[in-house]
């Protein structure tokens, strides 16, 4: 693809993803979940905080695989990637669905998120597919984690928000194992902690901004 096109395209992928104009290709997971009247208002309040957290974590999610694929070095870890960023825009339609059924509102601070995702994207990606794909190994690791934390801190009758981020974990796990099988390189030990400060950074922001 000539860089010009790539660029347009990436462009408005981007506006599309901070202005909340993500469109989910599967089922919403809570459609089936009856929707609660018995969560208390700082349960809400908590709940719409994780659910934040978690938009924002796609928000990046959607810059990161954006770069990744825009500067991957072969066909197949292109196409991979792709994949893994439609998995990822369901996710954001998801969260954002779920934060305004909470009367709630995503972070003001997502046009930042995006940039310092997408430059780290790329920065993986000029490293080349067997590192890029560590990172994304990494990445769904930690992201998996923060996950399973979510599932035990959410409200335990907030099943609506519990079914949504079940169905993100289940994807994230599977996003770091079809890496792993296109034969990604171990991450350093030192980016792997700069990766989960910056992820302690973000969340901590984002659960309240």
């Amino acid at each position: 693809m000539p860089n010009i096109d790539r660029i347009v395209l990436s462009f408005d992928r981007a506006l599309r993803t901070v202005s909340a104009q993500a469109k989910s290709s599967r089922p919403y997971p809570a459609e089936a979940v009856a929707t609660e009247d018995t969560l208390s208002e700082q349960e809400k309040k908590h709940s719409a905080g994780l659910m934040r957290v978690n938009h924002v974590g796609e928000i990046c999610a959607q810059a990161l695989y954006d770069a990744q694929s825009a500067f991957s070095h072969t066909e197949e870890v292109t196409r991979q990637l792709q994949h893994s960023c439609i998995e990822e825009e369901d996710h954001l339609a998801w969260t954002a669905s779920r934060l305004r059924e909470l009367n709630s509102h995503t972070s003001f601070m997502n046009p930042l998120w995006y940039a310092g995702a997408y430059t780290c994207g790329v920065i993986a990606a000029k490293c080349g597919d067997a590192a890029s794909l560590g990172f994304v190994v990494e990445t769904e690791r930690q992201v998996e984690a923060h996950l399973a934390g979510h599932l035990k801190s959410l409200p335990a009758h907030d099943e609506r928000s519990r079914a949504i981020v079940e169905q993100m974990r289940v994807d994230e796990v599977a996003h770091g194992a079809a890496a792993q099988a296109l034969g990604a390189s171990e991450t350093p030990q030192p980016i792997k902690m700069v990766m989960k400060l910056m992820a302690k950074v973000m969340t901590s922001t984002a659960y309240y901004i």
